[in-house]
């Protein structure tokens, strides 16, 4: 008689925005499934082109993360990152590492003011450490300025020297939509979104391509729209292009379960966010979801939608291993 291996969980949560990296998430997670007595989990941690895309995809690909000065989107100087993978031959620079709505308190957002310049600096940092593509993830901005910072910290050290940009987007928003979909979150009021607007107009007319209209070309305020227009970068929804470069349905093939997770589960969670893409993946290869989050808000429909069976609330890392505990007890006595 043939001996069916057993097979581990998969654990691919995204960060809860604000509280914890996905990484911590994961690692709580199956903490508690090895508590409940199953074999050591496949931490996944998982991201969507925005904040933590750099955290996730570094185990899975390789590399260094190298220092660099910078600045905020305020100005400040700071010391920022990227990191070098594939022997040096590519980089990912992450947008909210030096042009992060987090590195701005409440009462300094200011839309009109924040600039891209830093994460220009990055990227130029890594171009002229060899990289030759060069991955922008674009989440998590305090920035509404069309990528104009940017373009000019690129300009100013001396261009790209040949590197390729791939944009990882979190959203399909256009260029001219930035400033009403995530303006009011950066602190800008009506009017000032009006004036925001007018200015990435004006940007757009004068550039080589323009990107009005086109999906993806409004992430991090238009940063990514105004590198697809003047240094032709490509654009990639970012949760497709993490799930991939981590082997994500290889690994999810090889497992008994999958459990994801984020900070609010929700309508949005359906809208491609990462949760959602997930969830589309499992249900297509028929391998059971399970979800751990900080608030669930989803209704039941949207859980069929996702084949999503079980979904635990957590708020701290206790809870996560309780969660995780609760997940891996249900599943080796085969009820989940």
């Amino acid at each position: 008689m043939s001996i069916v291996p057993e097979r581990p969980v998969l654990v691919a949560p995204d960060s809860f925005k604000g509280t914890f990296r996905a990484s911590e998430v994961a690692a709580a997670v199956g903490r508690g499934l090895e508590r409940a007595g199953l074999m050591p989990p496949d931490l996944c941690p998982v991201a969507d082109g925005g904040e933590g895309t750099m955290d996730a995809l570094l185990p899975g690909l390789g590399g260094e993360v190298i220092a660099a000065d910078a600045h905020d989107p305020l100005g400040r100087e700071l010391i920022g990152c990227f990191a070098l993978v594939e022997d040096g031959g590519s980089a990912i620079v992450e947008t909210a590492t030096a042009s992060g709505l987090n590195l701005v308190a409440d009462d300094e957002r200011d839309a009109w003011a924040a600039s891209t310049y830093g994460t220009g600096e990055l990227i130029a940092a890594a171009a002229q450490a060899g990289a030759q593509v060069i991955i922008v993830a674009v989440g998590g901005s305090a920035t509404t300025d069309g990528g104009a910072g940017a373009l000019e910290a690129i300009e100013d050290a001396g261009g790209l020297g040949g590197a390729r940009l791939v944009v990882l987007c979190d959203v399909r928003t256009p260029f001219e939509h930035a400033p009403k979909v995530f303006g009011p979150q950066k602190g800008a009021d009506a009017a000032l979104i009006t004036k925001l607007e007018r200015r990435l107009d004006e940007l757009a007319a004068r550039w080589p391509r323009d990107p009005r209209g086109v999906p993806m070309t409004g992430c991090a305020g238009g940063l990514s729209g105004g590198l697809w227009a003047v240094h032709r970068a490509v654009l990639e929804p970012g949760a497709n292009w993490v799930l991939d470069a981590l082997d994500f349905d290889h690994r999810m093939r090889a497992s008994r379960a999958v459990v994801t997770g984020e900070g609010k589960l929700d309508e949005q969670t359906l809208q491609g966010k990462l949760v959602g893409e997930i969830g589309t993946r499992a249900r297509q290869s028929g391998v059971p979801l399970h979800a751990i989050v900080g608030t669930d808000r989803l209704d039941p429909f949207g859980k069929r939608m996702i084949d999503l069976m079980r979904v635990i609330e957590a708020t701290d890392v206790a809870e996560m291993e309780a969660a995780g505990e609760t997940l891996g007890a249900e599943l080796a006595e085969g009820l989940a």
